[in-house]
């Protein structure tokens, strides 16, 4: 099996050559997990129906234009949570679960890591996630996350992360960055399984992956279960009826029962790793 790496290349890195050891091939994880391209793009279909109005508000983050939404008549300190969007780019929907999550006391700060480009197609989408420079995009993550520490109407006490698709390896890739995380939620994002690249991370994790999601096979996930379990990291795998994306209100996939469910896990992981 190939060994995932820490998102230091978009497709293939050779290891570096030192005399007397082998040379070491990793790959990047594939942005369609388990499925090929097609198989991958089928799984995501945007419906034309908006999401409410937004109530926050555009900021600059080390370059990157990024989105605010905190509670209402709230002042920092404050728990807060970095959203990472799916492989669509930084879309009203996303922007809504910003605005979800502030209105349930969280400074929540929804990171945009396609440059202001957002898709409307599959093909659009698989060529922005093809294109992600995965070094810049950890940079732009640990900056978000220092933002949040910092900025004065958030003065974060604690923070997590929270990202679905491509959006959820994102959050998984900050826990593995930034020690200081207290909570990381991934809805089915292509999981990392190899121990070292894991030992980073500190923060307790919630993994929501889809029974009958070809991207990312159960079997996956049982590895990425394996491997927190023998690095000692605080965890819980949810597993919910559903295909990729149940997630998405946007999507024609869209399961209300098992996104429902869902965010009712999601929403008592960060109550309890954020509001201590």
């Amino acid at each position: 099996m190939h060994r995932h790496l820490l998102w230091l290349g978009v497709l293939l890195l050779v290891g570096g050559c030192t005399r007397g050891k082998p040379v070491e091939v990793r790959r990047e994880p594939s942005p369609t997990g388990a499925v090929s391209e097609a198989e991958f793009k089928a799984m995501h279909t945007l419906r034309d129906d908006a999401p409410p109005a937004l109530k926050g508000q555009e900021v600059e983050v080390a370059g990157t234009k990024m989105y605010l939404s905190l509670p209402e008549g709230a002042k920092g300190p404050l728990p807060a949570v970095l959203v990472l969007h799916e492989w669509w780019g930084l879309n009203a929907h996303i922007k809504h679960w910003a605005d979800r999550l502030a209105a349930n006391g969280y400074a929540a700060l929804a990171v945009d890591l396609y440059g202001g480009k957002v898709a409307t197609t599959s093909d659009e989408a698989l060529a922005l996630v093809k294109a992600v420079d995965h070094a810049r995009a950890g940079q732009t993550l640990v900056a978000a996350h220092k933002f949040l520490q910092e900025d004065a109407r958030v003065k974060a006490t604690r923070t997590g992360s929270l990202g679905w698709c491509f959006g959820g390896s994102m959050s998984l890739r900050t826990a593995m960055l930034v020690p200081e995380l207290d909570a990381a939620v991934i809805y089915y994002g292509s999981p990392v399984t190899d121990v070292n690249e894991l030992s980073t991370i500190k923060a307790p994790v919630l993994g929501i992956f889809g029974t009958r999601d070809a991207s990312i096979p159960l079997e996956k996930v049982a590895e990425f279960r394996a491997a927190l379990d023998q690095l000692g990291i605080v965890h819980r795998i949810v597993e919910l009826d559903g295909e990729h994306a149940f997630a998405n209100p946007s999507g024609a996939r869209y399961d209300e029962q098992s996104a429902a469910r869902a965010w009712a896990e999601t929403s008592m992981f960060l109550e309890h790793h954020l509001r201590r």
